[in-house]
């Protein structure tokens, strides 16, 4: 269970972020993987390849996986859990790339340069249901992407088919699917930054107690339709900033959905909670890792000299939280 946010600068550069909320331990970390790599997919066939560079939060595990990242080109992307509506290809198809559902955020970031391009490319695309070795099983996930000029796109596959929609709210969690999140906002018209109006009933004037007012009723709690709400309320509403101050602002953002260990259990006893936030810019291409036990924000540049290197690289965080001692 995870939620993703676009946010624009003053000066328009274009930043994805992204919380990582899950009971397993991911242990993901910064990778880059390089220009022109080929895979071997867990769907069986031929496996893929990928022509541009791109860094993001992953795992190698036999391949490198990757769950959310932006190219060279300034193209980004993350995989969202989409349990219960997610549907693919049970068969492998001649002349498609055929890959597992956790695969294909590699494929479209190695190979679109933006949204308009990967709308193109998609019809290329058939999504087997396989895998993850080190899950057992399928993961069921959504798509949302967006490239340096602002578009942002949802790309989902269900029992409909594959569907690739227009964002205008910049925001994307769980299930349900992403038209019915839209829908729902209608519920929410009387959210507002400034307070509600005093109000008459019979003569007798009421006031609101503070400022704060105009956000009552907006749900506090974790499902993926009450986040999708305050993640809308708090992109729409938040002040810009500059291209410089742009990830500490979505860390702000993301403070409103962040889930500590121990406030969301499952039924079977685990807890999700959110492992890391990612955070992608757009216009300097350099991926941001903000880890739930170092509240630390680190930093990986797309440089060259990694994009040209023959295999992928990893970057180690440190998962300690250090203080700056005062005095």
């Amino acid at each position: 269970m995870c939620t993703s946010v676009t946010f624009l600068s003053k000066t328009g550069d274009n930043f994805l972020a992204r919380t990582m909320d899950f009971a397993f331990e991911l242990d993901g970390r910064p990778v880059v993987i390089p220009r022109r790599q080929h895979f071997n997919s867990d769907a069986g066939g031929s496996g893929y390849d990928t022509q541009y560079g791109f860094v993001g939060a992953g795992r190698n595990l036999g391949n490198y996986i990757l769950v959310d990242g932006v190219n060279e080109k300034g193209l980004s992307a993350a995989a969202l859990y989409f349990s219960g509506e997610a549907s693919y290809a049970t068969a492998l198809q001649a002349n498609k790339v055929n890959i597992a559902p956790h695969e294909v955020l590699n494929w479209l970031l190695g190979n679109a340069s933006d949204c308009v391009e990967l709308k193109a490319r998609l019809d290329q695309l058939n999504i087997i249901d396989a895998p993850v070795k080190l899950l057992g099983k399928s993961t069921p996930l959504h798509w949302i992407i967006s490239d340096k000029s602002g578009e942002c796109y949802v790309l989902e596959s269900d029992h409909d088919g594959m569907k690739y929609m227009k964002n205008p709210v910049g925001v994307m969690t769980n299930s349900p699917d992403f038209q019915w999140h839209l829908k729902n906002l209608s519920n929410y018209t009387e959210l507002k930054p400034s307070p509600h109006p005093a109000r008459s009933y019979n003569g007798y004037e009421i006031t609101s107690f503070g400022p704060g007012s105009g956000a009552l009723g907006m749900p506090g709690d974790y499902t993926s339709v009450s986040r999708f709400i305050r993640t809308v309320f708090m992109r729409e509403y938040s002040d810009e900033v500059s291209t410089e101050q742009t990830v500490n602002e979505l860390s702000h953002i993301l403070n409103s959905v962040e889930i500590p260990k121990g406030v969301k259990i499952k039924q079977d006893g685990s807890e999700d909670y959110t492992q890391y936030r990612g955070y992608m810019d757009m216009h300097h291409l350099a991926y941001y890792m903000q880890p739930y036990d170092n509240q630390s924000i680190f930093k990986v540049s797309l440089t060259e000299a990694l994009m040209d290197q023959e295999r992928p690289t990893e970057f180690p965080i440190t998962h300690e939280q250090k203080y700056e001692e005062l005095g």
